[in-house]
C-alpha cells in the first residue's frame, strides 16, 4: 500500500492535518505524520514522529530549540530534522509521497525536505503563501514540488478549507499510488541534457527528433536560472552521458543580473564528470527582467526587446559579454572530458542579428577572439556562417554532437 508522509506544525495545524490524513486514508493510502512544530504539543492528532524525535534527528533537543534565542534559529535547526527523517523514509522505500499544510513557518519546514526528495517522488505543499507577490524558489528549489494555494489561512475547518484539503488529499494519494506502482528500472537508453529558451526553441526542436531516432533520450532544461541549476545537479548524479549546452543566458545573468542567474557552479558538473560537452555560446548577449515597467532604472538606457507581457530582455554591455565569455572559457578549460564549442557567426539570439536591437558585431568578434585564444588547445572550436536559429547551424551542432557521442 502506498504511504504518504504528512508534515505539519501540529501545535497550530493539528486538526487540519488530521482532516487531511483521514481523507488520504479514505483514498486507499497509509499515512505517517511528522510534527515539525517547536513551541507546543500536538493538538487533535498523534504524530508518528513527534517534535522531540524531529529535534533529535537534527542533533539537538526540543528544549534547546525552544531556547535558541530567536524563532528563526529554532526553525533552521528543526528543518534539519524534518529533512533527515523524510529522506531516510524515502530511501528506505517506506513512503511514496509527502504533503504539508502550512503557513510561512510550516511551508518552509516542509520545503526543507521536499526540495531534497528526488524528482518524480510526489511532493505537495498547501499554503496561503502560494499567491500574490511571493516567490516560489524557497518552496520548490530545483525540484518538482507542487504548490497549491489554500485560498484561506490554515486555521479551522470550513467549506472552503475542506474543499481545498480534499483536493490536496486526492492529488497526493493519486500520485503516491502511481509512484508505488511505477517501474523504477532503467530503460538502458543514453540521455543527453540540453538547454533552451524561447530564443533557441527552433533549433532544439530540429535537433531533438534526430537524436531520439538514434535511441537516445533528449532532456531539455529551460535556461531560466533554475533549469540550469537542476541540470547541473542531475549531471552530478550521473543521469546524463553528454550535454548540449545551447543556451547560456544563465551565464549572462550570473555576470550582469536579472532573473536568469545560473550561479558560480554553472558549467561545472559535466566537466567534473568527464562527460562530452557541445557548447553553443547562445544568449550571452542579454539578461532578463519582468514587464517593461519593472526593469530597474539603471538599465533604461540599454537596448531592450519586448519578449512578452511578462518578460523584457536587456542587452548586456561589451564588458559584461566579454566577462561572460571568459567565464565560459575558464569553466571549459577545467573539463576532464571532450569539449566542442560551436559558434554562430551571424548572431547568438533572436535580436542578435543584422538589423536587430542587440546586433553588435564588433563585440561578438571580440568574444569569438576570446574563445579562440583562451580555450585549451585540445578543445574543438568550430565557427558556422549562420545565425543560431538557422537550420544550417542546428545541423552543424547536431553533427558535432553525434561525433562526441561516438
Amino acid at each position: 500500500m502506498a504511504t504518504v508522509l504528512l508534515i505539519g506544525t501540529l501545535d497550530t495545524k493539528g486538526p487540519e492535518t488530521a482532516y487531511l490524513r483521514d481523507r488520504v486514508r479514505d483514498l486507499g493510502c497509509d499515512t505517517l505524520v511528522l510534527d515539525s512544530g517547536i513551541l507546543g504539543e500536538a493538538v487533535g492528532i498523534e504524530a508518528d514522529f513527534n517534535r522531540r524525535q524531529v529535534a533529535e534527528a537534527a542533533g539537538s533537543t526540543i528544549e534547546a530549540l525552544r531556547n535558541a534565542g530567536s524563532r528563526g534559529k529554532a526553525v533552521e535547526e528543526m528543518l534539519k530534522g524534518v529533512r533527515k527523517i523524510a529522506l531516510d523514509l524515502q530511501r528506505q522505500g517506506k513512503i511514496h509521497g509527502a504533503v504539508s499544510l502550512g503557513g510561512a513557518e510550516g511551508a518552509v519546514l516542509a520545503a526543507a525536505a521536499m526540495k531534497e526528495l528526488p524528482i518524480g517522488f510526489p511532493k505537495l505543499i498547501v499554503s496561503p503563501l502560494a499567491s500574490g507577490q511571493r516567490k516560489f524558489a524557497p518552496f520548490v528549489g530545483t525540484k518538482d514540488v507542487m504548490v497549491m494555494h489554500s485560498v484561506v489561512d490554515i486555521l479551522g475547518l470550513n467549506p472552503i478549507s475542506r474543499t481545498v484539503f480534499e483536493s490536496a488529499a486526492a492529488a497526493i494519494a493519486g500520485m503516491a499510488q502511481a509512484c508505488e506502482q511505477r517501474e523504477t528500472s532503467s530503460n538502458g537508453r543514453k540521455s543527453i541534457a540540453a538547454t533552451m529558451l524561447g530564443n533557441t526553441t527552433r533549433p532544439l526542436m530540429r535537433i531533438r527528433p534526430k537524436i531520439e531516432e538514434r535511441g537516445v533520450d533528449f532532456v531539455i532544461f529551460h535556461a531560466n536560472g533554475v533549469g540550469g541549476r537542476a541540470m547541473e545537479e542531475l549531471i552530478a548524479e550521473g543521469q546524463f552521458s553528454a550535454v548540449l549546452d545551447y543556451t547560456l543566458s544563465e551565464v549572462a545573468g550570473q555576470i550582469a543580473g536579472g532573473f536568469h542567474v545560473g550561479g558560480e557552479s554553472r558549467l561545472d558538473a559535466a566537466g567534473e564528470a568527464g562527460i562530452p560537452q557541445v557548447i553553443v555560446p547562445g544568449c550571452l548577449d542579454f539578461i532578463v527582467f519582468g514587464a517593461k515597467h519593472e526593469v530597474p532604472e539603471q538599465f533604461h538606457e540599454r537596448p531592450m526587446y519586448y519578449h512578452n507581457p511578462e518578460f523584457t530582455l536587456v542587452r548586456v554591455t561589451r564588458d559584461e559579454q566579454l566577462a561572460g565569455t571568459r567565464f565560459v572559457v575558464e569553466k571549459l578549460n577545467r573539463a576532464k572530458g571532450a569539449v566542442t564549442v560551436v559558434v554562430p557567426l551571424a548572431g547568438g539570439s533572436i535580436m542578435d542579428i543584422e538589423g536587430g536591437a542587440f546586433w553588435q558585431p564588433e563585440v561578438n568578434e571580440e568574444c569569438r577572439q576570446a574563445l579562440r585564444e583562451g580555450l585549451r588547445g585540445d578543445i574543438r572550436y568550430v565557427e558556422v556562417e549562420a545565425h543560431i536559429n538557422n537550420d544550417r547551424f542546428a545541423d552543424a551542432v547536431l553533427e558535432e554532437l553525434l561525433l562526441v557521442l561516438g
